[in-house]
């Protein structure tokens, strides 16, 4: 089921959107929170999937209107892989002035994986992300994301942009936080698609497209099977010797990447749309320097 949570009546509600219908299930049935905790302690989730399913035949039924979502939830932190993508390490490669540093992270045993964000800087379905004011070269990059709880299991799956500047971490690999945490530089919707759904993530195809002005300036499609690394190993890797909250995301890197020529500029729209999630949409903002 994807589960969302939207604006109405001057809240914010959690639902389950079904078609052009959202299922209001506030008050009538285990939210989205109460799954995850529930599954995070040792509970039945096919269980929680009846009960919910049950709430929603006697739910409050609601047009779906993209312009009410808000992000499906609060993020505790958000991690990413780097480079799991062949067209990643090309890209990498390309923009680096440390030559054959990303072939080695590509092909190393171990992935690479940063904390992108404590959630702070995070963004929902319709909400800007930002562009950095001493930034020439920034890019979009969208990404299968995972949803887990505190311990490491995958309880969804949603839609990521991990906004990059790439002229900051060509420079020097060392800049790859400035590169990677600011305001507005990632953004999670427009739902959780619960994992019952997506029983294998590596066969999703996301696409990208970037406006400006109201036409295409960007288009392309991959497919999560030129994924390097399985899900779970990323996932594997993440929980050693580590400790997470529940609503933790994992993205797990990307493949799509606009060509050199290109950067983002205030006033483009991202559209990231991934097989069985949905598409994230987001304005882009120009920060001052």
């Amino acid at each position: 089921m994807k589960l969302v949570r939207f604006e109405s009546g001057g809240g914010v509600r959690v639902g389950v959107l079904e078609g052009e219908t959202i299922h209001d299930l506030s008050g009538a049935g285990p939210s989205f929170s109460d799954w995850v905790r529930a599954y995070g302690a040792g509970g039945s989730p096919e269980g929680l999937v009846a009960s919910v399913r049950r709430a929603m035949s006697a739910s409050k039924k609601v047009p779906f209107d993209y312009k009410l979502l808000r992000a499906p939830f609060v993020p505790s932190e958000i991690w990413a892989a780097g480079v799991t993508y062949l067209r990643s390490r090309e890209a990498r490669e390309t923009e680096t002035k440390m030559k054959g540093l990303y072939d080695y992270v590509y092909s190393a045993t171990r992935p690479e994986l940063f904390l992108k964000d404590s959630g702070l800087r995070c963004v929902g379905p319709g909400d800007p992300v930002c562009v950095r004011g001493d930034s020439t070269w920034s890019v979009p990059e969208p990404e299968l994301s995972v949803v887990l709880d505190g311990a490491f299991r995958v309880v969804g799956y949603t839609v990521g942009n991990d906004v990059s500047s790439r002229d900051i971490e060509g420079e020097n690999p060392l800049y790859l936080p400035q590169a990677k945490v600011y305001r507005g530089s990632s953004a999670i919707g427009p739902v959780v698609t619960t994992a019952d759904e997506i029983p294998e993530p590596r066969s999703l195809k996301i696409s990208m497209r970037i406006l400006r002005e109201s036409e295409p300036v960007f288009e392309g499609s991959v497919n999560t099977s030129q994924l390097k690394r399985e899900v779970d190993e990323l996932v594997g890797y993440l929980r050693r010797s580590n400790l997470i909250r529940t609503f933790t995301v994992l993205m797990t890197g990307t493949s799509l990447v606009p060509p050199d020529s290109f950067t983002l500029k205030g006033g483009d729209v991202v559209e990231i749309e991934i097989e069985k999630i949905g598409i994230l949409r987001n304005p882009v903002e120009q920060l001052r320097a």
